[in-house]
């Protein structure tokens, strides 16, 4: 296995820092006999350094992998994020897009999301150039899924410290909170006001909302969706909530116990810890295989 930094170009021109993985011996699609790839679908403010072991696993069954850090993250932050313009949407529909086309140009596409990656799938400019998708701590965001200390917890972020940070700063400052990287105002600002949704933007009577929300009538192709049940932003209810969303496929809901894995705690970040990854990660090929993914033995 080697791995390349690369630089995306998206639609809108901005470029974005990626990680190519290449495979020693390629496991090819029995179709059509091209290669096969895994774009990864980063969370909110998680730099694409944190799936490089999955990506190594990926890539140790026969698999490309591509993964990219969205604008304003990690190697694609250009500058200050004070004053910086996009829309949360932007991640999805111009950063993933990207991926998703870069790896669709060399082969067969199937994604692997985290949380926003669930999110993303039917605002890529073309679902259907992804054959299955499988997601990870996916759910609505709205805290009243979420046990009672961390709506707590929630509430104070978007109502206290939030308004506040991003006042002062011109972003919200994640970082100092132990939540990742810092993120752009856009992207708080969508991302507090669908949090505040049973059903997140599926619930938002918004113009902007309601045409995220008609795109995923295009979604088609198999999806699963797995949480933890000690997954504290996205448990079974919120995950089920949102999937809720996806009217034209069957959502594969897949329920996870850190007892079942034999991990004292898997939470909101663990599917993509080694730890977790070693039961997990093989189940997520396996459920990709009933979906057309070939690797090698």
């Amino acid at each position: 296995m080697t791995s390349q930094d690369i630089l995306l170009n998206t639609a809108d021109g901005y470029k974005l820092s990626a990680t190519h993985y290449t495979p020693q011996q390629a496991a090819l699609d029995p179709t059509s006999g091209r290669a096969q790839y895994i774009v990864i679908g980063c969370a909110t403010a998680v730099p694409r350094g944190f799936y490089k072991r999955f990506c190594e696993f990926a890539a140790s069954l026969g698999l490309y992998a591509i993964v990219a850090d969205y604008r304003g993250i990690g190697g694609s932050k250009q500058g200050s994020l004070k004053g910086f313009k996009m829309d949360y949407a932007d991640w999805s529909v111009q950063d993933l897009g990207a991926a998703v086309q870069y790896a669709h140009e060399r082969g067969e596409v199937y994604l692997v999301g985290h949380s926003l990656g669930g999110h993303a799938l039917g605002q890529l400019p073309d679902p259907s150039l992804i054959r299955a998708a499988y997601f990870c701590g996916s759910g609505a965001g709205w805290a009243g899924w979420m046990p009672l200390a961390e709506r707590i917890k929630v509430w104070c972020l978007w109502n206290v410290i939030g308004p506040v940070a991003t006042t002062l700063l011109g972003y919200q400052p994640m970082s100092k909170f132990g939540m990742g990287e810092d993120i752009p105002l856009g992207v708080y600002r969508d991302w507090r006001r669908w949090c505040s949704f049973p059903r997140y933007f599926f619930d938002d009577s918004a113009l902007d909302a309601k045409v995220i929300a008609a795109k995923f009538d295009r979604v088609r192709m198999p999806v699963a969706a797995c949480v933890s049940t000690d997954d504290l932003w996205a448990p079974p209810k919120s995950r089920d909530a949102f999937f809720s969303g996806y009217k034209h496929t069957n959502v594969d809901r897949i329920d996870l116990t850190a007892v079942e894995l034999g991990v004292e705690q898997i939470g909101h970040m663990g599917y993509f810890r080694k730890e977790v990854g070693a039961a997990l990660w093989p189940q997520i090929m396996v459920w990709l295989q009933k979906s057309g993914l070939k690797t090698q033995a």
